[in-house]
């Protein structure tokens, strides 16, 4: 009697999608790109709150861990991060007010080299009127209006703020009691939970990357424009740390407007020094460095970076500039990393260091990358991995995937 030819369910898992499937995929990324975008108000600041608790958390655990209570404790967390995004608010407003300020004294000076390039356009053959319809939108009005609507949109976002804040106040309340949600995901969907507990830890990662290097970024830019004598130094280093979040442009954002002023105060000479530093510094440090350090600590690509980059701002708006990181990392968990069948794409998003430790990491038959969910704590200290007490029975022999989600080790890493 012949025995059918079945194929082993390792070598099913790593067959090629077919055109259908990837089909499907792509017009299910397009729904809910349509559908978080239509959402975008809520959407940003619901995840913008949820990254900022996940990247606190380990001071929360230490606190509980040093003795204090746990409400008591995430109280205190979620204190410090409102007085870190009120000392950013204020910094900010700051900057907008001494703009709004001081730009108005440079009218002279732009009225000046707008003439200068139109003459100097003029004397290379180019016609008037197409000087003046080169430059008939640009006037120091069109500047300062530039300015206002900024100021204006940081106005109207005050309600996705008091949206924010309040995300941030009940999220930390739940977080003082997670380990029975930890506990039944990681029995119900081992692997999602596995893939979850990465994100929490590259989620918190990324924040700490940005902020440490926007700290070096905007001090060290602060006191080179003050040697060269740039007017609003400090404004500048806080609009340096801030543009900082956003991955590979955001050296751009805050070269030309110090390199504006520097050109209105001080000449050609002045704003070329502008460029060079900023060139040798924030270039050097946050389009060579950070990225080398951040593809590290989170495992993405430059590519996919700047790619997520465009395509977050698209479908959620400003703020999906500086989540788009964090935003790729949680979509890459719950549909990728989760998914043993899905995890080829990996092959497409991840650094070569990153791809190399999943490959080393890969001993089952579908290629997991993931550890083996372990207890912990309701302080998130990790314990030994524990099964369900019913699941004393041995496991069914020749299950290429290891045991069945139900008798899981369960994981909780937060």
């Amino acid at each position: 009697m012949a025995v059918p030819n079945r194929q082993p369910p390792a070598a099913a898992a790593g067959r090629a999608p077919s055109t259908l499937s990837l089909v499907l995929a792509l017009a299910g990324v397009v729904v809910v790109a349509a559908g978080l975008h239509a959402a975008q108000s809520i959407v940003a600041p619901v995840f913008f709150a949820l990254t900022l608790i996940v990247a606190a958390r380990p001071v929360q655990r230490r606190l509980v861990r040093l003795g204090m209570h746990r409400l008591l404790a995430a109280l205190l967390v979620l204190l410090g991060l409102y007085l870190v995004l009120a000392g950013l608010a204020v910094a900010l407003g700051f900057s907008v007010a001494q703009l709004s300020t001081t730009l108005p004294r440079y009218a002279s000076e732009f009225q000046g080299l707008y003439q200068t390039v139109s003459d100097w356009l003029a004397s290379l053959g180019m016609q008037a009127a197409d000087i003046d319809e080169l430059f008939g939108s640009v006037d120091f009005n069109s500047v300062l209006g530039l300015l206002q609507q900024a100021a204006s949109g940081l106005s109207a976002a005050g309600a996705q703020v008091a949206l924010l804040l309040v995300v941030m106040f009940f999220l930390a309340i739940d977080s003082t009691d997670t380990a029975s949600r930890r506990s039944l995901l990681a029995r119900a969907r081992p692997r999602l939970s596995v893939a979850l507990a990465g994100f929490v830890v590259a989620v918190g990662r990324y924040w700490i990357v940005a902020t440490v290097f926007g700290l070096i970024v905007a001090v060290v830019d602060v006191v080179a424009l003050y040697a060269i004598g740039v007017p609003l130094a400090l404004t500048w280093g806080v609009l340096a740390f801030v543009t900082n979040y956003i991955p590979n442009v955001g050296f751009v954002l805050g070269l030309v407007p110090p390199a504006l002023i520097g050109l209105l105060d001080g000449g050609v000479g002045t704003m070329v020094w502008v460029v060079v530093v900023y060139s040798v510094i924030n270039f050097s440090i946050q389009s060579i460095v950070q990225p080398k350090i951040t593809g590290d600590v989170v495992g993405l690509s430059p590519t996919v970076t700047f790619v997520s980059l465009v395509f977050w701002a698209l479908v959620v708006g400003p703020l999906g500039a500086l989540l788009a990181v964090p935003l790729t990392l949680f979509f890459k968990a719950v549909l990728i990393d989760a998914d043993p069948s899905a995890r080829w794409v990996n092959a497409f998003l991840v650094t070569a260091s990153a791809a190399e430790e999943k490959t080393a990491g890969s001993d089952d038959g579908d290629g997991s990358d993931a550890e083996p969910p372990r207890r912990a704590d309701e302080d998130g200290a990790e314990g030994e991995p524990h099964r369900r007490a019913d699941a004393a029975a041995p496991e069914p022999v020749g299950n290429p995937h290891g045991p069945v989600p139900g008798d899981s080790p369960t994981a909780d890493q937060s």
